[in-house]
């Protein structure tokens, strides 16, 4: 066994010595849009897991997509091509930003989107600007920093791209309804949500879109709108939201679906209908079958658990964390 194993490393010991003669491997010497291409379909495809299983996970994944995009960097290219490549790594940093608010691991995403949006600055790129700040809005949200969400959503409604584009700007001032509506600022916030209406209703849906805003169309912005109207005190209109944005769906938003179906939960029970909500809420656990929760799903299950406990009589509450314990643990 010994002797197999100077003999492997005096192989190996070899090997390096010989291929360290080797010429290196010849690198393009300008970088075009090919290599462009190529990292814009690598974003695609975290995109596409994302909405199959959830943001959390793909970390570094999209952080090494921004470190290839800022090494290309350093190779001749023409002033469009270092555009579209600060443009990819700001893109890139900013998945990463989403996989750790998905997560619910919010301490970190803050400092991956001031790297996002100096990116974008760099790319002179209004829409990657509006992407960092939509998540802006998002983070702060979640941290229960609703006026810091409501002033990045307003941040996102001045980017050049929302005056150019009715579905960006939609996503805009859905994103201030959401803030709105959380800070208690109810009129507001349905004003927001009359304007992101009437923008999406201009907006050409045969219009080529970025990768990362193509989750937003009107399924979308039922779900917003059941956000909206749940916090603000109507849980009915909140519930006939989230039937219409289950509708409009397309299949391959499984983790889309699956928060929707949470808060369908939600405003059925903030109705008082505590079997039919007990029912939703487990279906969450149907659709993400085999992948584990988002720490953010996860939250808001949290939530309606911590609702139910409030409202509900305290046997189908205990029922309820009973039956699903093993599927959450599981998660």
């Amino acid at each position: 066994m010994r002797r197999r194993r100077i003999f492997g490393a005096a192989a190996s010991t070899a090997v390096a010595a010989a291929t360290s003669t080797w010429p290196a491997p010849v690198r393009p010497s300008r970088v075009g849009t090919s290599d462009v291409i190529r990292l814009r379909d690598d974003v695609e495809r975290l995109l596409a897991l994302d909405a199959e299983r959830g943001g959390h996970g793909l970390e570094q994944a999209a952080l090494a997509g921004a470190g290839e995009a800022l090494r290309l960097q350093q190779q001749s290219a023409t002033q469009r091509v270092r555009q579209r490549l600060y443009a990819l790594a700001a893109d890139f940093t900013a998945t990463a930003a989403w996989s750790l608010i998905d997560a619910g691991r919010l301490d970190g995403a803050g400092r991956r989107l001031d790297r996002a949006l100096a990116l974008a600055g760099l790319a002179q790129d209004s829409e990657v600007v509006l992407q960092v700040w939509n998540l802006r809005a998002m983070l702060a949200r979640q941290r229960g920093d609703f006026p810091e969400a409501v002033a990045a959503a307003q941040a996102a409604q001045t980017t050049a791209v929302t005056r150019r584009s009715p579905l960006h700007a939609s996503l805009a001032h859905a994103r201030t309804a959401v803030g709105l509506a959380h800070g208690g600022e109810v009129r507001a916030a349905l004003r927001c949500l009359d304007r992101a209406e009437d923008a999406l209703a201009k907006a050409d849906p045969a219009q080529p879109c970025s990768s990362w805003i193509a989750f937003y169309g009107p399924a979308e912005l039922y779900s917003l709108t059941a956000i909206v109207r749940d916090v603000v005190g109507h849980p009915e209109q909140a519930e006939a939201a989230s039937h219409r944005a289950l509708v409009a769906l397309p299949d391959t938003y499984r983790r889309n679906r699956a928060y929707t179906t949470a808060r369908l939960a939600l405003a059925q029970l903030h109705q008082g209908d505590v079997e039919q909500a007990c029912a939703t809420s487990g279906e969450v656990f149907t659709i993400m079958a085999g992948t584990p929760l988002p720490g953010r799903m996860r939250l808001l299950l949290g939530d309606f658990q911590r609702d139910l406990l409030a409202q509900a009589p305290a046997a189908s509450a205990y029922a309820w964390m009973d039956r699903y314990r093993t599927e959450w643990s599981s998660s």
